[in-house]
């Protein structure tokens, strides 16, 4: 997982945990069933349009609200890969390393210069993310830590993974 390639969404600043996942699903515990509803507070057209792979890009602020991690669990069972955003709700952005989430914070991404439906590669060890319209931006590489927990898919994935080692 040293690239993540993608189909790029685009929303903007302040995306909270509602927007992403609404409340009102909660009951829900089936991952199809809450992929149904991913960002459904935001753009109620996005769970028709997601598929496996796809990058979300965004303002600032993105997961603010709630620290539930459903919004991450949503977001992951849509099959979105990456969310890219000038800046994270820090409570979201520690819920998404944990849960294998890869989150990258891009304090001077300038969303007039891509659009939605582009393809994008973001080198995660290199800190390095391109688009299919020529433009690029740089962010500061994860840590070997960080890169272990995504690569393993989260933390309860690489713990599991370090005890079956011993």
């Amino acid at each position: 997982m040293n690239q993540i390639e993608g189909k790029v969404f685009i929303f903007g600043d302040n995306i909270d945990t509602d927007q992403i996942y609404p409340g009102r699903y909660l009951e829900l515990t089936e991952p199809q069933d809450i992929a149904a509803h991913v960002m459904e507070g935001a753009d109620a057209t996005f769970p028709s349009k997601v598929s496996p792979g796809a990058i979300i890009i965004a303002g600032k602020n993105f997961g603010c609200g709630s620290s539930r991690e459903h919004a991450v669990i949503t977001l992951l069972a849509a099959g979105v890969r990456a969310v890219v955003a000038k800046s994270f709700a820090r409570i979201f952005y520690r819920n998404a390393i944990n849960r294998g989430l890869c989150v990258v914070e891009i304090p001077e991404l300038d969303l007039s210069k891509i659009q939605d439906g582009l393809e994008a590669v973001i080198d995660i060890e290199n800190g390095v993310m391109a688009f299919s319209n020529g433009c690029e931006f740089v962010f500061v590489p994860f840590s070997e830590h960080i890169l272990e927990i995504l690569k393993a898919g989260g933390v309860i994935s690489l713990y599991r993974s370090k005890m079956k080692e011993r």
